[in-house]
């Protein structure tokens, strides 16, 4: 075998054919205020989209008692916020398919957006190779 086909065979071992990058967690001791106003969260979405370096195509969200559950999906797949102002609670889940994203950094925004004093933060690679 030569030289440049043991290269290609690596290469594609180990090129992924999809990157997948999920950060998700929790929010605890958010400013309640801002945790049910759905403009302020359809704001966060928007700068969280460009900050992560993803295409936002559209945002909906629905009102729920006095908390807010919003969703951006974005080109790579989405960003979703759940809130309960009660509870200055919120979870927040950045799923973004694509070598050129950062989840995380649009996690982060998000967290300083809602003003939450403390917060979990998990990952999951789910890049197919």
């Amino acid at each position: 075998m030569t030289q440049a086909l043991q290269r290609d065979i690596l290469r594609e071992k180990t090129t992924p054919r999809v990157v997948g990058k999920h950060v998700y967690g929790n929010l605890y001791n958010c400013d309640p205020k801002l945790l049910s106003d759905p403009h302020y969260l359809e704001n966060i979405v928007r700068e969280a989209s460009k900050i992560g370096n993803m295409r936002l195509l559209d945002i909906k969200y629905w009102k729920i008692g006095e908390g807010v559950s919003i969703l951006g999906i974005i080109l790579e797949s989405h960003i979703s916020i759940h809130t309960w102002p009660e509870y200055s609670f919120a979870t927040v889940d950045v799923y973004s398919c694509g070598a050129h994203t950062d989840p995380d950094k649009a996690f982060d925004y998000i967290v300083k957006a809602l003003k939450a004093e403390s917060y979990e933060k998990r990952y999951a690679d789910r890049t197919l190779i």
